[in-house]
Formats: C-alpha cells, structure tokens, sequence
C-alpha cells in the first residue's frame, strides 16, 4: 500500500525489462565475488526471516528453509548483480507467495541502461492459460506474424511450458497468478531475453491461416536497424497518446446514460479532487449507471480506496479484521534500510502490541468507516477486475462485493481476498551488490475474510475470460459486457 505499490506490482517490468545508443546485449557489469554475493544472501534470508509478516504464509518452514538452501547452493561461481538477482534471489522471492516483496535493482545499473533499447526477441505475445498470441511484431517488414496469430512453441518449447516457468521468476500473492500473465504479457520480448538469453534467430511454431501447425525462422529484433526509433512524427504520437491516458479518468458514453471512472492507482495526490468532481457530475447529469476500471490499478494509499468505497457502499464498512507486524523495529538491520529512522518511529507510533504478541494498527481493525452523505451513488455499478487489480484496490473490491446493485465483472484480481502484506514497505539496500530488497512490514486480513479464499485472489460474480476474437480485433471485451449489461 502507500505510494509505492503501483511501482512495486510492476517491479520486474521497470528493473528488469524496461531497456528502452543501442546494444545487442546487457551493459558489462562489474562480476561480484562468491563471498560477496554469498554475503548479500544471507543478509536477505537473514532479513526476511526476522522482519516479514508472512514468510511462512503459504510456504511451510520446512519448505522455505530448502529454499534457503538450495538457492544458496546456486552461487557456484561470480556473477553479476543482474544475473544474482534474476537467476538467484527472484525465483526465491517467488517461493514466499507475497506479491509486496520484490528485489530491485541498484542505481548503477539504473543509470546505465537509462534510455537505450536493446535486441530481443522480435514478438510482443498475449499470453493466458497455456497460450501466446501475436499482439504486435517488432519488425515492421514482416507480414507473416500478424496480430493474433497462435504461438505454439518458441526454439522448441511448447508455450504452456514457457509460459509455466517464466511465471517461476515473479512475485504474487497466494497463488492468485493472474497478475503475473498481464506482466509478461506486457513485456514479452525482454522477459523472453532474461529468461532463455539472446538467439541471432527463432524458430517459431505457429497456427497458419488454414487452421495447421506451420514454422519459421525469425531474426531477433536489432533496434539499431529499426529506422522507426528515429521517427520524430512517432515520437510526437506516443507523447499525445500518454496526454490522452492520464492515470485516473472520467467520461460519460456516447448515449449519456453510462459513467465510467478509470481509476488505475490510488497513488494520485489528486485523488480527493477526482472523486469529488466525479460524483457530483454524476449527480447533476442524473447518470444512474456506473463503471469503475480497477482493472490495472495496483493500489497506492489505503485511504483513498477507503474514500472510493465510501461513495458507492450501501452501508458503513471495515477495511480489515486485523493488521499486525511481527516487530517494533526494524534492528539490528536497520543500518541496512534506507530512512530507517523514520520507519522505526512510525512502527514505534502506529503498532500497540496485543496479547498475541503482535503489534496490531488498532484503527484499521476496529473503525468503521461511514458513508459520503454528499454525491453518494445509489445507482447500478459494475466494477471491472482483473490480474493487476491488486493491494488497495482489492481492499476497495472486497468491501463492495456481493452488495446490492454492485457487481464484480472480468478476471480473479492478483491481490489476494483472504489478505496481503503491505501498510509500509521499506527498502534495505544489500551491502555488495547494492541490490533493493523491498519488503512490507504488516500482515492485513481483509475485512469478512473466509478461509476458503487463502491463496484465491477475489473472484468477480460476473466472470469475463481473455477473449481471442477480442485480442485479434483489438476491442475491449471487459468493458463491452459492463456496458450491456447495464443497459438490459
């Protein structure tokens, strides 16, 4: 939660994959000794044993402490904080089943690929289930691979295969994946690259357009021949096209008879205005029909998804029936934190330590939140959910579910219905590599909570699968069905 979780959810995508003077390969980096890498091992197992809310939430002690070792036992030789951190720590992180813990990497590296684009594989893919669509082809000469088009295996490995173990490199919560499917579909060039390296060619298994299995041969993408990175007019278009698609929007159809709100973080110190304004041009219009877009927000401050839930809730609501944190202090590894002081003082001020031994936020647990007199809407809503929606949007998406006139349409969210980690997430800084551990502080157990949900992300009553015609004409098929189903 906080400002951070919007910029946590997509991590692997921003540290990882956003390479964007060009080079073939990584930049050369600096290879760490076996001892230093070692070293920042166990300072990171040594940190998430003492400090995580839930190490062993999904993951028994037994199995983890395998991990532990069996990760460690990897560090056979150098390497450079690249390869330790995607070869070595994310697959570890992946094992703890909590989607706010995440590894980052350091400012060097950071600075060093800022700005530059690098060779990948040449296919950006839709991938869902155990399958890979062409959503856009890197390589403007080739009209072989057209949008759509099935993808049934890459140099020889089946997609549900390469889908399965790439999902092997992200955090999630639970076991509630659908998050990690949009994220390497949003980026499966570069993802590709991490995972299985650089090929000068790939030979691509394809549904042809009479329905049979058919093959090619196709060269990597090598942005230093791509003449359309030096297009001014497409510079131009992608800075319009980011101007039209601000983080959180309002607009009323065609027909005047729907809104629809697309909220994609909860981050926006605007977020009061926002509302505010929304609701009473809802009010004055007399628009008694609601959309509201969750579908990519990855959370943000808790108490603007609380504000959100007060505009449209049928009835005053809880948040959580407990939030609670292991620790009163982040030491002895504090020296390790960046603004350890103000994290120490905060878990100092918000913790009151219970019988259990925990220091629980007593308001979370025991507040009940009224409603907006003003600009509340009573009309229908239909909120759409999906992979992404995650942290505080599922805060705001459990509370609203199964109350009247409110209905829950698209995909299982990738937040967790039975609960998460969150609240504060500082970054520890480890000592050779200078790679980011970011890790929260607090376990927080949604508000009605059923055991039958642990592992679930929260299931839409209304539920709107990834749809191929869809993808291959390019149409929102989420946000067709609200809108029908609104108007019959």
């Amino acid at each position: 939660m906080k400002k951070y979780l919007l910029y946590i959810l997509f991590l692997p995508i921003t540290y990882f994959f956003s390479c964007t003077v060009i080079s073939k390969n990584h930049p050369t980096q600096f290879k760490y000794s076996k001892n230093q890498l070692v070293e920042d091992y166990i300072t990171t197992k040594n940190i998430l044993e003492a400090k995580h809310p839930s190490l062993y939430w999904y993951t028994s002690k037994d199995s983890m402490d395998e991990y532990f070792t069996f990760y460690k036992n990897q560090i056979v030789d150098s390497m450079s904080s690249t390869e330790f951190a995607w070869n070595i720590l994310s697959p570890l992180i992946n094992k703890i089943h909590c989607g706010h813990t995440s590894i980052g990497m350091n400012k060097k590296y950071l600075h060093e690929i800022k700005n530059k684009k690098f060779s990948s594989f040449p296919l950006h893919l839709k991938v869902w289930n155990d399958t890979m669509a062409v959503t856009a082809n890197l390589n403007p000469h080739d009209s072989l691979m057209k949008r759509g088009t099935i993808i049934k295996s890459i140099n020889g490995i089946s997609a549900s295969e390469m889908i399965n173990h790439m999902l092997t490199y992200f955090t999630l919560d639970g076991y509630s994946y659908n998050v990690n499917l949009v994220k390497i579909s949003s980026n499966f060039p570069s993802i590709h690259r991490n995972v299985y390296g650089l090929s000068k060619s790939y030979k691509i298994n394809y549904i042809n357009n009479f329905g049979n299995i058919d093959s090619t041969i196709l060269p990597m993408y090598d942005p230093a021949a791509d003449t359309t990175l030096k297009s001014k007019n497409n510079k131009i278009f992608i800075i319009k096209k980011l101007k039209k698609n601000p983080v959180n929007s309002f607009h009323i159809d065609s027909l005047g008879r729907i809104g629809i709100m697309s909220i994609n973080s909860f981050s926006d110190g605007w977020m009061r205005f926002y509302l505010r304004k929304t609701f009473k041009t809802l009010r004055q219009k007399n628009i008694q029909n609601l959309i509201i877009d969750v579908r990519l927000n990855g959370g943000g401050n808790v108490k603007y998804s609380t504000l959100l839930t007060k505009y449209i809730s049928r009835h005053p609501f809880k948040i959580a029936d407990s939030v609670y944190t292991n620790s009163k202090t982040l030491n002895p590894y504090s020296r390790y934190f960046k603004k350890s002081f103000i994290t120490n003082i905060g878990l100092l001020i918000l913790g009151r330590k219970n019988t259990d031994g925990k220091y629980h936020l007593n308001r979370f647990e025991h507040h009940t939140y009224l409603l907006k007199s003003k600009n509340h809407f009573d009309g229908k809503v239909i909120v759409l959910v999906s992979g992404p929606t995650f942290s505080a949007s599922c805060l705001f998406a459990n509370v609203v579910k199964n109350q009247q006139g409110i209905t829950l349409l698209g995909e299982e969210t990738g937040g967790g219905a039975y609960g998460n980690n969150g609240i504060l997430i500082p970054e520890a800084i480890l000592p050779n590599t200078k790679l980011v551990l970011r890790m929260p502080l607090f376990r927080l157990i949604q508000f009605q909570h059923s055991e039958s949900n642990k592992g679930h992300g929260i299931i839409p009553d209304v539920y709107v699968p990834t749809n191929y015609d869809a993808i291959k004409k390019g149409i929102d098929k989420k946000m067709e069905t609200a809108k029908e189903r609104l108007l019959h």
